[in-house]
């Protein structure tokens, strides 16, 4: 029996109606400290999803929009108006189509809605400007929970009838050929995250309700994934008042809202950990807490040791955009770091070969995920492989049977501070190719940061700042176009060093991207002005 997000809505907003499901901050504005957290039960979100399911059925079947068409939505995600949008479109019986304000290129935002057929787009008012070319209607999202009372008839939410029909569709986080890939999720897809979300989700305490907190934007698949999982289990959540929140913040809402589950991604998490070395009531409070989830970048090592022997239950969830979560740590008796896949999932594990020059270099044997196209959680076909399956690139080590830890990527993309992706290799060759006779040698990285950095060894001696500004000015039409953490726009994000200073493999001299990374760091901390 399939189960679809909507199914779950109905079921928890009548068995939880009068739980928390929402913690939202009241900032004082002059102050900007949180005066207070309210509360959205489970029967106020209900009711507040039927009403923008109405307003937004009567504004789409007006302008002659039938069901069932996709419809864009350009939100930041992160607020409980834009959930009402999300949730509300998909009740009225829409297909939404999900943009981050992460993608602000109005033209490649054009060419994804043409590219699933979209019929309208719900916008951010912060784009309003910009929507000039939009060939499509396009309306602003409304900016409150308060919304026109309509009296507009909406179809029961029933048994799913086709498994294959697309419930959302998301974008990859990183581009490829200067846009990202559509990535449609089914009904069949989503109801493994449903499943998941019992391995994930579920909680420890069964007397208690859970609390956890936004892990990113409901625009991306983490949020998506999580908030499903919210719902399932009658657990509430809790929206920050930024993102990433301070551990001051992260303490404020363990105290007034009763956090107990702790979902972030890496480089967030490696904050909080790094600030309850010198805090110990911080430490007191993580360790106090049920879980401590983190996704997307992996934190160093030595830090998830130190965490686990100081008796915080770290776990990490090893996911993308594509699949949603596919293995977790945390249930191995005597290394909890180590990673398993979740149960139900169809993956193999395929040995390759161990290349000379490769970034990750290892004695052991490595093994390439692959996610079976008989596994429930395989994507839409568009993104699989000629043999239908999905080939992640992610690179596993196992360390005994069944059990892993990640050896990074086999391939030329990393992951920036928000776990969205980032194609290293297309902004080099771009460089490459609009810079010839100015470079010698480039290569980007920023695994963990903000934003990617370059680093250059000039073809010819020349003044380091021109060369910066004339580099910028040449690749600026390619950065335009892509995500706002893929962009290198602004010369101090582009260093420029001696020729021949650039770490090199051995053999054929190609650059160590991870050995820069590790060799400039001072570097890259004092561009963004911290230590990651």
């Amino acid at each position: 029996m399939i189960t679809s997000h909507l199914q779950v809505y109905q079921r928890s907003a009548a068995r939880f109606a009068d739980s928390a499901l929402f913690r939202l901050p009241q900032v004082c504005p002059s102050t900007g400290r949180i005066e207070e957290w309210s509360t959205i039960t489970y029967q106020q979100f209900e009711n507040d999803v039927e009403s923008y399911a109405r307003y937004w059925s009567r504004k789409l079947r007006t302008a002659g929009i039938p069901r069932r068409s996709v419809i864009g939505l350009w939100l930041s995600g992160l607020t409980y108006v834009d959930c009402l949008h999300i949730y509300g479109m998909s009740r009225a019986g829409y297909i939404p189509q999900m943009f981050s304000l992460r993608l602000p290129n109005p033209d490649v935002v054009y060419e994804l809605l043409r590219k699933a057929n979209a019929q309208a787009l719900i916008f951010d008012s912060c784009f309003e400007s910009v929507l000039s070319g939009c060939s499509i209607p396009a309306y602003p999202a409304l900016k409150s929970r308060d919304i026109e009372s309509v009296d507009e008839s909406l179809e029961e939410i029933g048994p799913i009838q086709n498994e294959n029909e697309p419930a959302f569709i998301f974008h990859t986080s990183g581009s490829t050929s200067g846009s990202p890939k559509l990535v449609p999720c089914s009904y069949r897809w989503l109801n493994t995250v449903v499943q998941k979300s019992n391995w994930i989700s579920r909680p420890r305490n069964p007397d208690r309700q859970d609390v956890t907190v936004f892990i990113g934007s409901m625009s991306h698949i983490a949020q998506t994934f999580m908030f499903l999982g919210t719902l399932q289990h009658g657990s509430c959540v809790i929206q920050p008042s930024k993102m990433p929140y301070s551990s001051e913040e992260l303490i404020d809402m363990i105290h007034r809202c009763g956090l107990n589950r702790l979902n972030a991604f890496g480089s967030w998490l490696g904050m909080h950990l790094k600030n309850s070395r010198e805090d110990a009531k911080l430490l007191s409070l993580l360790v106090g807490l049920d879980d401590v989830l983190y996704s997307g970048l992996a934190i160093p090592k030595e830090e998830e040791q130190w965490a686990i022997k100081n008796g915080i239950r770290v776990r990490n969830l090893f996911g993308s955009t594509e699949v949603g979560g596919m293995l977790v740590s945390g249930g191995h008796e005597k290394n909890p770091a180590l990673l398993q896949p979740l149960p139900g999932t169809s993956y193999q594990f395929v040995p390759i070969s161990n290349k000379t020059d490769a970034v990750h270099q290892s004695s052991a044997a490595l093994y390439e995920l692959v996610i079976l196209s008989n596994s429930p959680d395989c994507p839409d076909a568009s993104l699989r492989s000629t043999d239908g399956h999905l080939h992640t690139g992610d690179l596993f080590q196992e360390v005994t049977s069944g059990w892993y830890v990640s050896r990074g990527r086999d391939d030329d993309w990393i992951k920036s501070e928000t776990s969205l992706r980032c194609d290293t290799k297309a902004i080099e060759d771009n460089a490459r190719a609009m810079c010839a006779g100015l470079i010698a040698e480039c290569v980007v990285v920023g695994s963990g940061r903000p934003s990617p950095v370059m680093f250059i060894e000039p073809a010819s001696d020349t003044d380091h700042d021109k060369l910066k500004k004339e580099v910028i000015r040449k690749t600026r039409h390619f950065h335009s176009r892509r995500y706002l953490h893929e962009r290198i726009t602004s010369p101090n994000m582009v260093v420029v060093v001696p020729r021949g200073t650039l770490p090199r493999t051995a053999t054929k001299g190609n650059i160590r991207r991870k050995a820069v990374e590790e060799a400039f760091a001072p570097e890259l901390d004092r561009i963004f002005g911290r230590s990651i």
